[in-house]
């Protein structure tokens, strides 16, 4: 299998340079409830609907942008991390790349379809937006264990 579409390793440390810290951020964020008043700006909206109001479309809006740049954090980092290639890339990493992104994705829909089912109001948009997360998070976790537990297994071996 060719990886042509994966970075270079070198890319994964950085990943992970990047998506520590955002992911602290993240968690301070809800924690906190961490709004700084020096990212209060206004910030171009392709769609804005005001809360029961009226559709806007192109216009500026007074926004805080720390959750969009935690965001963009944890997705840049997430896809370093995720997409970059193993040291040693071969068939047995592209099958379990393969595999670990389809458990990731069928994972994701399975908790799509409880939350759909079982979960309303202000927490079902929480689950949903966590949710834009969860491909990547489960891929990245069940990736890593996979390796990490094969070379464990070879290093038990010898």
């Amino acid at each position: 299998m060719k990886t042509n579409y994966l970075f270079p390793h070198s890319c994964k440390k950085l990943g992970w340079f990047v998506l520590i810290p955002f992911l602290v951020l993240a968690i301070a964020y809800f924690a906190l409830k961490l709004e700084p008043e020096w990212l209060n700006v206004k910030v171009f909206a392709i769609f804005d609907d005001e809360f029961f109001g009226k559709f806007k479309f192109f216009h500026f809006v007074q926004n805080n942008i720390i959750d969009e740049i935690i965001s963009i954090g944890i997705l840049v980092g997430g896809f370093l991390v995720a997409f970059s290639k193993e040291k040693i890339e071969d068939e047995f990493i592209s099958k379990i790349r393969y595999e670990s992104l389809l458990w990731a994705t069928y994972l994701n829909y399975t908790i799509l379809a409880f939350s759909i089912i079982f979960m309303y109001g202000g927490i079902f948009f929480w689950v949903m937006t966590f949710n834009l997360f969860t491909i990547l998070t489960f891929f990245i976790i069940r990736f890593n264990w996979i390796i990490y537990s094969y070379k464990k297994q070879i290093e038990d071996e010898k």
